[in-house]
């Protein structure tokens, strides 16, 4: 929100030498961070020049140009009229005009300087109100008079070469300040200058504070007629509507107001356009003006039906939904999504001799929902999202038509409507030494119960306890401990001090945040870049990733108010975000890139979870029932590589990764755990059933899977061939690392080395020869190591050779080679039983 400090003395006492810093410092003091100081952006020499002669000439490419002198008096130091080429036309020989000299520099850092152009050295320039930053109008040049008629005060005793920054506002300071979601009232110049004046210990002046006309009798019907409310929450429970009748719809707006508006960061559009958005930026109510003329009978809150749209001002055509409130005509065409936008039917155009001025207030969720639905964010829905006090309502329309009238002419109707009936805010029970216990301050009662009325409750001092009504406007206050936080803010977060807590000993990480970041380190040291993807993914990815339909992993949860309309689901595996991750990656160029997330999954089967009433704390029985219907959630590692796993470089070739990295990286993660993970070839989506292996406990226990994508994954994903990846259920690794691995004393002796050959069916696993070899090698076996396979002539066809290479060694003596080609014999023939195994 920006706050012009102009704007703000007008509320409150500021002091006249207070700068823009001075101002941020003392709203800062009460939790609103500054973002910016913004000024007009214009220096150097911007003066009055009186137009002494204007040549037009025509240039060759058929744009006329003048050719101008202009008297600056003594501003360019020499008396002499200044040569000027301007490209406008809409001032002639003594009117008086901006101009801004060489030297000086505009907004947008925009330097000014003599040079030449269409055949004269131009030395300066006759700026537009656009140029100067005071408004969208670039049709023509300020002719002060014309610009400043409404300010005679400011266009009196102007002369060539007088100063016109602070004549035009241009060295005003505007505070923009960050406003949290829960301070809503913030956006809003009252909420900014009561803020200040708390703060300052200044009076603050309420601009809603104003004489609101009595209806003489009932005025345009309005009907609010909800029958879906969010949570048991009507969408809209008030809504005034005034009318004026006879305006000039297309009469300009006063230039102070177009100024303000500007310096709020918005644009000056219309007359009725202006006025609602300055009563907004005014008082933190958002209104909406109707060409009355365009409606055919009463206003009729309701939410949509199936199948409607609307055209908004913006001129998109939307599908609505049935959760959508709406203002329609007579419950007929819909003139607006609530709290959002309005429709381009009813929109006020230069030929609007009626209209009706709404001001309504509209339930936050509600507005939040449907903003983000049709990705709208307005003015209008910001606020509403955060919190509008219902009680301003009929002070921003009595702004709204008063400034109709006064500008725009015409009559204010003496009816009026006024229906619906805001919730009013409950009574909060507090202990006057609440905030001491919390904030570990001495906060006497007295000042407890000043600074609550000071921030506009209404407190009751009853028995032991504080009876406190939060104001209307801070729908934020709930509970003792957001008082609490207020009674701190006021007095100065400043004040708190800070102490560091001791640590006691024995509370470091927990075994599981241990194993988690050892595994994240030892991928780190492999290679892999750690990323986090959103657990959000859209309904068509189970197809991609080739789920079939009886896959539990399509059972997810589903979200009812998802960040985008595109990826409504819960992540059932970490791979449904992961790889979006990796395309992102390569579609920008990061071709070579191994990836690894470690995240939570959300695993079915999803049970319907209780709701509680709202404003309450559920019972112990609704909160064991939400507690233990919350699907479990377990923690997944996840990996996804493509491209090189080694560089092209002097050594040679690059070479590509394959489903032997991925099985690889899996392996390591059990590795760094103590753990050897079995590795069985299987098939699962999304990988290639050739290039898949599952991973196991010593119990036999799957934790995951690698290998490599399926083609027609990769090619529903958009990932380069042959892509890679794993995912291990972390958890289930973890729990079965859970006892400290003792190490092995290593033995001193040498090691002795011998190698075999063996001749299996294809379709036995080297896996299960591996195992039969070190169950009949016995004890001294210290290693098994497969070096080839080789399939030919010399095994015939469906068999294969593995040759292995086993390690011994002994514990307190060297093996002597008869010893060795016992132990390996031995191990053979093992191998033979389990396998079928013979020995080349």
């Amino acid at each position: 929100m920006r706050a012009p400090i102009e704007w703000l003395r007008e509320l409150t006492d500021v002091d006249p030498d207070a700068t823009g810093a001075d101002v941020a410092e003392t709203l800062v003091r009460v939790g609103l961070e500054e973002e910016e100081i913004l000024s007009g952006g214009v220096t150097g020499p911007l003066v009055v020049g009186r137009v002494l002669e204007r040549v037009p000439e025509e240039q060759k490419n058929g744009k006329t140009i003048n050719w101008c002198q202009v008297d600056v008096a003594a501003a360019n130091g020499t008396g002499e009229p200044q040569g000027i080429v301007c490209g406008a036309h809409n001032f002639d020989v003594g009117d008086l005009v901006a101009v801004i000299l060489p030297g000086g520099c505009l907004p947008g850092n925009v330097e000014i300087s003599a040079r030449k152009t269409y055949g004269h050295v131009s030395a300066g320039m006759i700026c537009s109100a656009l140029e100067l930053g005071l408004g969208e109008d670039h049709d023509g040049i300020i002719v002060l008079t014309e610009y400043l008629a409404d300010s005679p005060e400011l266009l009196a005793g102007l002369a060539p070469g007088d100063d016109l920054i602070p004549v035009l506002g241009l060295d005003a300071e505007t505070v923009e300040v960050n406003v949290t979601p829960d301070r809503g009232y913030c956006l809003s110049m009252r909420g900014i200058a009561r803020e200040y004046a708390l703060s300052a210990g200044t009076p603050f002046v309420d601009p809603a504070d104003v004489p609101v006309a009595e209806a003489t009798g009932p005025g345009h019907e309005v009907r609010i007629t909800d029958d879906a409310p969010i949570d048991g929450v009507p969408g809209c429970d008030r809504f005034v509507a005034r009318v004026v009748r006879g305006i000039d719809a297309s009469a300009p707006s006063p230039r102070w107001m177009r100024r303000r508006l500007t310096e709020v960061g918005m644009r000056p559009i219309s007359l009725a356009v202006d006025v609602t958005n300055y009563v907004m930026m005014l008082l933190g109510q958002p209104l909406h003006a109707y060409d009355l003329g365009t409606l055919s009978g009463a206003i009729e809150v309701r939410r949509a039906r199936p199948g409607e749209t609307l055209t908004t001002l913006d001129d998109v055509e939307r599908a609505l939904d049935p959760e959508d409130l709406l203002i329609t005509d007579d419950g007929t065409t819909p003139l607006g999504i609530a709290g959002v936008m309005g429709g381009a039917t009813s929109e006020v155009t230069a030929s609007t001799s009626d209209v009706l001025v709404e001001a309504a207030h509209f339930d936050p969720v509600s507005t939040a929902r449907s903003a983000r639905r049709h990705r709208l964010t307005t003015e209008a829905s910001r606020r509403f999202e955060r919190g509008v006090d219902p009680a301003v309502a009929a002070a921003a329309a009595q702004l709204a038509v008063d400034l109709l009238v006064e500008h725009g002419g015409g009559r204010a109707e003496g009816t009026g409507t006024d229906v619906g009936e805001p919730r009013a805010p409950r009574t909060i029970p507090m202990d006057p030494a609440l905030p001491s216990r919390y904030i570990g301050l001495d906060y006497p009662s007295s000042e407890v119960v000043a600074t609550l009325t000071a921030i506009g409750c209404r407190v009751t001092d009853a028995a032991e306890l504080l009876e406190v009504v939060p104001p209307t406007w801070r729908g934020d206050l709930v509970d003792g401990p957001d008082l609490v936080e207020e009674v701190a803010r006021v007095r100065g977060y400043d004040q708190i001090p800070s102490v560091v807590p001791r640590a006691t000993a024995g509370r470091g990480l927990t075994p599981d945040q241990r194993a988690r970041r050892t595994v994240a380190r030892t991928l780190a040291a492999g290679g892999l870049v750690e990323v986090l993807s959103y657990p959000f993914v859209g309904e068509d990815r189970h197809d991609q990733l080739g789920y079939d339909a009886q896959d539990p992993r399509r059972t997810t949860v589903r979200l009812a108010n998802p960040l985008r309309d595109e990826a409504p689901l819960m992540r059932t595996s970490i791979l449904d975000s992961l790889l979006d991750t990796l395309r992102r990656n390569v579609s920008r160029g990061h071709t070579d890139a191994a990836l690894y997330e470690i995240g939570q999954v959300t695993a079915g089967p999803v049970r319907p979870i209780p709701v509680p009433a709202g404003g309450e704390l559920p019972d112990p029985e609704t909160l064991r029932r939400i507690v233990e219907d919350v699907p479990p959630q377990p923690r997944h590692i996840g990996i996804a590589a493509a491209g090189n796993a080694a560089p092209r470089g002097p050594w040679g070739p690059a070479r590509p990764v394959g489903a032997a990295d991925a099985v690889a990286w899996a392996r390591v993660i059990g590795e760094s755990l103590g753990l050897e993970l079995e590795v069985l070839a299987a098939e699962r989506a999304p990988f290639h059933p050739g290039r898949c292996v599952s991973l196991a406990l010593s119990g036999g226990e799957v934790v995951g899977h690698a290998g490599e994508l399926h083609p027609k994954v990769v090619a529903a994903v958009e990932l380069p061939a042959r892509t890679v990846a794993a995912e291990l259920d972390l958890d289930a690794v973890t729990a079965a690392a859970g006892t400290p691995v003792r190490p092995r004393q290593l033995s001193t002796y040498p090691v002795a080395n011998t190698d075999v050959a063996l001749v299996v069916a294809e379709s036995v696993p080297a896996r299960s020869v591996e195992e039969a070899l070190r169950e009949g090698a016995g004890e001294d076996l210290e290693s098994v190591a497969l070096f080839d396979v080789y399939r030919g002539e010399q095994t015939g066809e469906g068999r294969k050779s593995l040759a292995y290479r086993l390690t011994f060694r002994a514990d307190g003596r060297t093996l002597t080679t008869e010893e060795v080609s016992r132990l390996r014999d031995a191990a053979v023939a093992a191998t033979a039983e389990a396998t079928g195994a013979q020995q080349r």
